[in-house]
């Protein structure tokens, strides 16, 4: 089967479809203009989004911890983090508003227009760790024009086991081969081609900062490209 001939796209969300790093940044930036403080945003949002959340959810992988929603997550962590950044005088509506920063994510620039132009011929849905609420209310904030939401917490298991790529194909009512899996980290697109699904590698060199580098696919995939436009022109949309 070509991967043309598939019917349905899923996407990774955090660094493929938005990004998390500046816009963790940009609200931090935000609350020290509101509360008067110095705060290193940059670390900040990197400390966060790897001990709060990666290494978080590679515990529970492991069964070193039971399965929590990434939300909760994120929040015990930022409580963490809060202190060891001497993060002082906000009220607990401010932290839990803070929190949910990470259902605010902005897009990439082509996010939005790339996927516009693949829905026409495919559905398009997240395959995301975020949690459900998360995932609904970025999509609204963002403008994601997505067909449903597949959600880490439908499976009740973080990629990349295998029940969260072939439960997105049954939901779906497909078979893994008609599901192609567009992520920009080669661990998450290596997974589900274990398990038959096509896959597509999308470059984000500045996930991780302006002075990113783009990071070569660790793997054979089916299609390598630069942006969501390109993933488009190359499937026909």
């Amino acid at each position: 089967m070509s991967i043309r001939d598939a019917r349905a796209l899923v996407f990774d969300v955090f660094g493929t479809v938005v990004d998390w790093r500046g816009s963790v940044i940009r609200e931090g930036e935000a609350l020290s203009r509101a509360k008067g403080l110095t705060v290193d945003w940059p670390r900040f949002a990197d400390e966060w989004r790897r001990e709060g959340y990666g290494d978080a959810i590679a515990r529970i992988r492991r069964g070193e911890a039971p399965f929590e929603l990434a939300d909760a997550l994120h929040r015990r962590k930022l409580g963490e983090l809060l202190a060891r950044h001497g993060i002082v005088g906000l009220s607990d509506a401010e932290v839990d508003h803070f929190n949910r920063v990470w259902h605010r994510l902005q897009p990439w620039p082509d996010s939005v227009p790339g996927l516009a132009r693949l829905k026409t011929r495919y559905v398009v849905a997240p395959l995301s760790n975020g949690n459900f609420a998360l995932l609904t209310n970025m999509a609204r904030h963002a403008g994601l024009p997505w067909d449903c939401i597949l959600s880490a917490e439908l499976f009740g298991a973080y990629k990349t086991d295998p029940a969260t790529y072939l439960g997105a194909a049954r939901l779906l009512g497909l078979e893994p081969g008609q599901v192609v899996m567009v992520a920009a980290h080669s661990p998450d697109l290596r997974a589900a081609q274990a398990l038959g699904l096509p896959t597509a590698f999308v470059s984000r060199p500045f996930e991780h900062g302006p002075d990113g580098r783009a990071a070569p696919p660790d793997g054979s995939f089916d299609l390598v490209v630069n942006s969501f436009l390109e993933l488009a022109d190359k499937l026909g949309c």
